[in-house]
C-alpha cells in the first residue's frame, strides 16, 4: 500500500466548545484506493513566521519574540504551536476529518504572543504527521506507521484567530504576573480608588511617560 497523502482544506473557529478551539479540516487520500480500517493520527503544528510580511505596527509588537527587524534574517525561525491527535475512522480511497486544536490567549506563550501581534493577513503553518495506519487484510489486520515525511501546508487567517478569541475574551486579553506583583498592583488600585485594572494600567502608563 502507498503512503497516505494529507491536505489541509481549511481552518475555522469552533463555535461550541468550553475553551477556544481551532478546527483544521484535513483531507486524507490512500493513493491505491485501498480500504483503511482506522488511523491513529498525530499532528505537530508549527508556525512559519519567515513565510509572511509584517506591517510596521506588527514589527514593533513582535520585537519581544524576534528582536529588532534588522536581525530577522537570523531570528525568524519556525516554532511550535500545538501537538494534537485524532482517530480517523474507516474509509476507502479518501476521506475528510476535523482536527480540533485547543488554543490559548496567554501572552506569555510564544504562539499566543505572535498571533496577538498580527493585524491582518494569514499565518503560514506547517502540519507534520505521524501515527499508525490499521488496514484489514483477509481475516486479520496490517499495521504500518505514517512516515515522518508526511506533511501539509496551511494558512490560518488572522481574522479567524480574532473571531475565536473575541468569542471567549471579547475586547480583552491575558497577562500572567507574579503573585507579589499582583498584590502590589491591588494595593495601588485600592490606594488610588481606581475602578478597573484598565484604569490601573492607564495611570501607570501615563506616569511612566511623565
Amino acid at each position: 500500500m502507498a503512503d497516505l497523502r494529507f491536505e489541509c482544506l481549511g481552518v475555522r473557529a469552533e463555535q461550541y466548545s468550553v475553551f477556544p478551539t481551532l478546527v483544521f479540516r484535513l483531507g486524507l487520500t490512500e493513493p491505491d484506493g485501498a480500504a483503511v480500517h482506522a488511523v491513529a493520527l498525530h499532528c505537530q503544528i508549527r508556525i512559519l513566521p519567515q513565510a509572511r510580511r509584517y506591517a510596521s505596527g506588527e514589527a514593533v509588537l513582535l520585537a519581544d519574540l524576534f528582536g529588532d527587524p534588522s536581525r530577522w534574517g537570523d531570528t525568524l525561525k519556525p516554532f511550535h504551536f500545538a501537538t494534537v491527535s485524532v482517530m480517523v475512522p474507516r474509509f476507502t480511497g479518501a476521506t475528510e476529518v476535523d482536527l480540533p486544536v485547543p488554543c490559548t490567549y496567554d501572552l506569555e506563550v510564544a504562539g499566543g504572543k505572535y498571533l496577538a501581534s498580527l493585524d491582518a493577513g494569514e499565518v503560514p503553518l506547517l502540519l507534520l504527521f505521524s501515527g499508525t495506519v490499521f488496514s484489514r487484510r483477509g481475516e486479520g489486520f496490517t499495521v504500518r506507521q505514517v512516515p515522518w515525511h508526511c506533511e501539509a501546508r496551511a494558512a490560518l487567517p488572522v481574522a479567524v484567530w480574532r473571531e475565536l478569541m473575541d468569542r471567549y475574551f471579547p475586547g480583552g486579553g491575558w497577562l500572567r504576573l507574579r503573585r507579589d506583583t499582583l498584590r502590589a498592583l491591588q494595593r495601588f488600585k485600592s490606594g488610588r480608588a481606581l475602578a478597573t485594572w484598565d484604569d490601573v494600567a492607564e495611570v501607570l502608563l501615563k506616569e511612566a511617560r511623565g
